[in-house]
């Protein structure tokens, strides 16, 4: 059982989000907290597996929060919703510890991927905002020496590659699964194999090895 905890000062969006997982039989809402401060409170008599965090505004204290639940308690994974797209604002929010991000355009069924994904280990970001990333790595490529390049991808197998090459390319575990007719855990193990063989440790950074080894073309 996936335990899932909100936090969010609106009671009819808690109560919404919470009414989207209500039939959904391996994931329990644990609870409704109002602020970072309660939700800390809330965690000393209640376990929790992932934390959801709707952002109304560019809060710089919510960045603190997040570190800090990150450094307290590694173990509950942070998925944060925000109603716009600041790059700057969600970069920040990654760094400080959130391991997955939905935007305001994300649907019920992006909601349980991510937190399926999260609950596995893994890391989840939509299109919107996979593709300001690649955005924002594109203007740090530097140069990576020819024959590296071709060593580190002759280790990645070609499923590996062809996994690699749609994800970069902002699709979904799911949507890649349907695409090539495999499984959802079979396209994360081929991610887990391929950031072990290149010694990558976030999502983000296949993405940043697909753009610099020109796995994947950007307009």
């Amino acid at each position: 059982m996936i335990r899932v905890a909100f936090i969010d000062k609106h009671p009819i969006i808690c109560e919404g989000l919470s009414s989207l997982l209500k039939d959904v039989a391996d994931i329990e809402v644990a609870g409704c907290n109002s602020s970072f401060d309660e939700f800390f409170r809330f965690l000393i008599k209640n376990k929790v597996h992932i934390v959801i965090i709707v952002h109304y505004n560019l809060d710089p204290t919510d960045i603190d929060y997040i570190r800090k639940l990150a450094q307290r308690y590694p173990s509950i994974r942070v998925l944060s919703i925000t109603l716009y797209n600041n790059e700057k604002f969600i970069l920040k929010l990654i760094k400080a510890g959130t391991k997955g991000h939905l935007g305001g355009d994300a649907s019920k069924a992006d909601l349980l991927e991510a937190i399926y994904s999260l609950r596995s280990g893994h890391e989840f970001y939509t299109k919107t905002i996979t593709d300001f990333l690649l955005n924002n790595y594109l203007n740090d490529k530097g140069d990576i020496n020819e024959i590296e390049k071709e060593h580190r991808k002759k280790n990645i197998s070609p499923r590996e590659m062809e996994v690699l090459k749609l994800f970069a390319e902002g699709m979904t575990n799911r949507e890649i699964a349907d695409k090539l007719f495999i499984s959802v855990r079979t396209v994360e193990t081929h991610k887990n194999n391929i950031m072990r063989k290149i010694n990558l440790r976030t999502t983000v950074d296949l993405v940043k090895f697909a753009i610099k080894n020109s796995i994947i073309e950007l307009e």
